[in-house]
């Protein structure tokens, strides 16, 4: 993922709101969301090359989602795939804490990376350029920085975020949809620097990315309601103006 924008506990109706955009190179092979045949309670898309993934919920109600933290100079090559992060969760048994507990000690072998974790009771983010945090309730942003920093997409979509949460039913969904889709290009002024090139920094400054080779590859929304009901919709780019696969799940939690 390269932007995760979420709402906790600050709905009537939703104990988590996210809206997620997975951002990454076209040529890498994944898969769209689905129940996963060796773990049929996990929901997630699959990257084919390393099998992990960026965002996935199970039937119990646990969730995680990733970004990579930009930061060239550190770089490391070869090193373990992030994205396995996110699948070893979502297929073990821990809870978030106690999973947290168990990475941190291995988290330095890892490229940069931001982890959102999340069980029926608690939230956690964690960063190996950071450190752990347990969430109370609030509008959160997480890009390709630690949580919050305030990069212009990470602002302008929490404030997008905030208005969305207004809306009930399928206006909800349709205006997380909008948000995802928002190719707003701030000015070179406010632009971040991570040690990329100035061309790059712009290509990558909307929420929404476009370029020949890399760009938003799908979008997600996460609901998970104060009723159990947990409602999963992926749109998938590929680099394509208009979605070729939307994907929409709904069930109750175990």
């Amino acid at each position: 993922m390269c932007l995760i924008l979420f709402a906790y506990n600050v709905h009537p109706s939703y104990r988590l709101i996210l809206a997620a955009n997975r951002d990454e190179f076209y040529d890498r092979p994944s898969a769209p969301a689905d129940f996963w045949s060796k773990h049929p309670k996990v929901l997630a898309g699959l990257d084919l090359k390393e099998k992990g993934t960026w965002l996935g919920v199970t039937k119990e109600g646990k969730f995680a989602a990733i970004t990579n933290y930009r930061d060239p100079a550190t770089w490391k090559d070869p090193a373990p795939s992030r994205g396995k992060l996110v699948s070893r969760f979502l297929t073990g048994s821990s809870g978030a804490g106690q999973y947290l507990k168990k990475i941190s000690a291995q988290a330095s072998q890892f490229n940069g990376f931001n982890l959102l974790l999340g069980d029926a009771d608690e939230l956690f983010v964690y960063s190996n350029r950071g450190e752990a945090q347990k969430l109370s309730a609030g509008i959160y942003g997480l890009s390709n920085r630690l949580l919050d920093t305030p990069w212009p997409k990470v602002k302008r979509g929490k404030k997008l975020l905030k208005t969305a949460l207004t809306k009930k039913g399928d206006e909800l969904e349709e205006s997380l949809f909008a948000l995802l889709a928002d190719r707003h290009i701030p000015p070179d002024s406010q632009l971040p620097e991570t040690g990329i090139n100035p061309e790059w920094e712009k290509i990558l400054s909307p929420m929404f990315i476009v370029s020949p080779v890399y760009g938003t590859r799908s979008s997600t929304i996460l609901l998970i309601g104060k009723n159990r009901r947990i409602k999963f919709v992926e749109k998938v780019y590929n680099g394509e103006p208009q979605p070729w696969v939307t994907s929409r799940f709904s069930f109750l939690q175990e």
